[in-house]
């Protein structure tokens, strides 16, 4: 039984999974809105905050901590120098989910997920 156990699973083990959230926060502030499926986009979106939050101190640090979850170091320096200070006033909710329909293929519903 999974009493009290926080996130999704969504079909993976926990490195696979891992790697792809990792991946998506990575897509995700370099290019600042990604198309994904409706359930990537809500498990994205705390791992998403939690980061724009450390970001929002640009220390040594949060460079430290960023750089162990982000892929890229491109992606670092713009959490740090773009994305912190613009939500320097604002205290959560820095992202916004919007349903946009169904994939062609599969018929899974996908999303957008971006910084507000």
């Amino acid at each position: 039984m999974r009493h009290q156990k926080r996130g999704k699973i969504l079909d993976r083990k926990k490195a696979p999974r891992e790697a792809m959230m990792r991946n998506l926060a990575t897509s995700l502030i370099l290019y600042e809105k990604i198309k994904t499926t409706t359930a990537k986009a809500k498990a994205l979106r705390p791992l998403a905050e939690r980061l724009v939050t450390i970001a929002k101190k640009n220390d040594l640090t949060a460079r430290r901590r960023l750089l162990a979850v982000l892929y890229h170091k491109k992606a670092v320096s713009k959490a740090l120098e773009v994305i912190g200070p613009r939500y320097q006033d604002r205290h959560g909710g820095y992202t916004r989910i919007t349903k946009i329909g169904q994939r062609q293929g599969d018929g899974a519903d996908i999303a957008q997920i971006e910084f507000v």
